[in-house]
């Protein structure tokens, strides 16, 4: 066997167990954040939102005291949204969604963004979890 088909053998078998080892799925970027300050209550406005790029989040402020957490990946393209005010926009295609549920309102986007729960601690945001469907 030459020493280049013994390296990719090799790369083959370790790609294989490392899929294996994480059970398939991929890690989304927001685990890392559980139980962690993402932001500050501070710099979310009442009646719109901020993206969060750090925490690939989307934080927003329906009513007063209502904090609610999406992720920032557009479902139609992948993009980060970009924009948050009475509506979550993203720029790359068009897409917006509802600030209180991020279901969909201008397509092309389909499904809603994924939600995460937040709680609040003084003005602290902090990420605990996906939100279950």
């Amino acid at each position: 066997m030459s020493r280049r088909r013994l390296l990719g053998t090799a790369g083959a078998a370790a790609a294989v167990t490392a899929a294996s080892a994480c059970g398939g799925e991929e890690t989304k970027p927001q685990e890392v954040r559980y139980g962690q300050v993402v932001g500050q209550t501070t710099d979310v406005p009442e009646g719109a939102g901020v993206v969060f790029s750090n925490s690939k989040l989307v934080v927003t402020q329906p009513e007063k005291g209502d904090y609610r957490a999406f992720g920032a990946a557009c479902t139609h393209g992948g993009c980060t949204v970009q924009e948050v005010d009475e509506v979550v926009r993203c720029l790359c295609h068009g897409s917006e969604f509802d600030i209180s549920t991020g279901e969909p309102v201008t397509g092309p986007a389909q499904a809603p963004l994924e939600s995460f729960v937040v709680t609040i601690d003084g003005t602290d945001i902090i990420l605990e979890s996906a939100a279950e469907s």
